[in-house]
């Protein structure tokens, strides 16, 4: 049996790897501030004696009384509405609280991994991304406190690891949905299916032409899994993502015809920095992991709709 911490535990992906590592006999800590996270999330993990829930925020110094091996640092908003919302504290949860996640990892001697984002190439000049490509960000933009603090981030994890010798490993997450998303946190698949469901206008930002690689979280979170899983020598940064590229408008008229709803759709400006185009390529995960992506779109999105009607 692993001791394992979870980081921001308590979110959206957090909540289904706490689930996940519980249900594969670890003891799970998981801490979380709820700045973004649900209690709803974990509610029913808490019954599990292998559990164990911690209310804290890691800009301020961690400290568990508990023997740790791993642990997964997923504590940052990552919706643009939560991240911009407080930009400064999403840039310290990114500095600060990763260096307090990974000093916390260097006493203790666990092994961590650390939840990092496609966002951090910008808008993309190279199509699929690789990890190899460098980005193209705007450090004065309005979701430079997203992008720029998780590439000082991964910087400060490859730093730990140069001079410490720390044990690490990180993932760049693409465009995942699923179930325990929260109805309002502004994400694409989020929107649609809540405005779907209640009969509101369908607000696509640009002529939704742009195009997203949507994953499923139980994929996700099994890539994440395998990654810590590796041996020392392998850190990433490694790419997990759905490499089926689909437009903005396609995913609308998919879910408008899944949940049979007469909104009609509407677009608007589309945002500042926001990227016209983002795919992964994942054949360093196919190759290091044997990890590829299982649950198609349509299907995940049922599993999601499903959940929302329970929500609305």
């Amino acid at each position: 049996m692993k001791r394992i911490l979870v980081t921001g535990g308590a979110g959206f992906i957090g909540s289904h790897l706490c689930q996940r590592l519980l249900n594969e006999g670890n003891k799970v800590i998981c801490l979380d501030n709820f700045l973004t996270g649900s209690k709803d999330n974990i509610e029913r993990l808490f019954d599990n004696p292998l559990f164990i829930f911690v209310e804290h925020d890691i800009i301020d110094p961690i400290t568990i009384n508990e023997p740790v091996d791993e642990i997964y640092n997923l504590a940052c908003p990552a919706s643009p509405i939560h991240y911009q919302k407080n930009a400064i504290r999403t840039i310290k949860v990114n500095t600060l609280g990763v260096i307090n996640t990974l000093g916390f990892a260097k006493a203790i001697k666990a092994k961590v991994l650390q939840a990092s984002t496609s966002e951090i190439y910008g808008e993309p000049l190279e199509h699929p991304q690789t990890e190899q490509y460098r980005g193209n960000v705007s450090s004065i933009g309005p979701r430079a406190c997203y992008d720029e603090g998780k590439r000082c981030a991964e910087a400060l994890f490859f730093e730990y690891r140069r001079s410490h010798g720390l044990n690490i490993k990180v993932v760049r997450i693409f465009n995942t949905y699923g179930t325990h998303m929260s109805k309002d946190d502004g994400r694409v698949i989020s929107n649609f299916i809540v405005q779907a469901l209640t009969n509101q206008d369908i607000t696509i930002q640009g002529d939704g032409s742009q195009t997203r690689s949507f994953c499923y979280v139980d994929d996700l979170v099994d890539g994440m899994m395998q990654t810590m899983a590796t041996s020392n020598d392998f850190t990433g940064p490694v790419n997990l993502g759905n490499p089926n590229e689909v437009s903005i408008k396609e995913i609308a008229e998919l879910i408008l015809k899944l949940t049979g709803s007469s909104s009609r759709v509407v677009y608007k400006e589309l945002p500042t920095d926001d990227p016209t185009r983002r795919c992964p390529d994942i054949r360093m995960a196919k190759q290091a992991l044997g990890w590829e992506p299982k649950i198609n779109l349509e299907t995940g999105l049922l599993k999601t709709i499903e959940y929302f009607k329970s929500k609305i």
